[in-house]
């Protein structure tokens, strides 16, 4: 579908978007960051209490294959 039928189909308007960005970091340089799960899933249910869809989340090399953070992309509509 082109962009001029999605726009007829919004009634002329197209959709917007904000977008968030969280920083999880993981604890224990020598035990291959541990990412404190309960603190992760409260704010991940959170956002989506707060109407926001998370979109992508990945994590960053520390050393060795061991993650130093998360982050976590959110978006919802403005």
């Amino acid at each position: 579908m082109d962009n001029i039928q999605i726009k007829e189909r919004n009634n002329g308007a197209m959709e917007q978007w904000e977008y968030r960005t969280l920083k999880f970091f993981t604890k224990g340089f020598f035990t291959g960051g541990t990412l404190d799960i309960k603190e992760f899933d409260n704010e991940l249910n959170a956002m989506g209490s707060n109407g926001w869809e998370l979109v992508s989340c990945f994590d960053t090399n520390q050393h060795q294959g061991s993650s130093k953070e998360v982050i976590c992309v959110f978006k919802r509509k403005k």
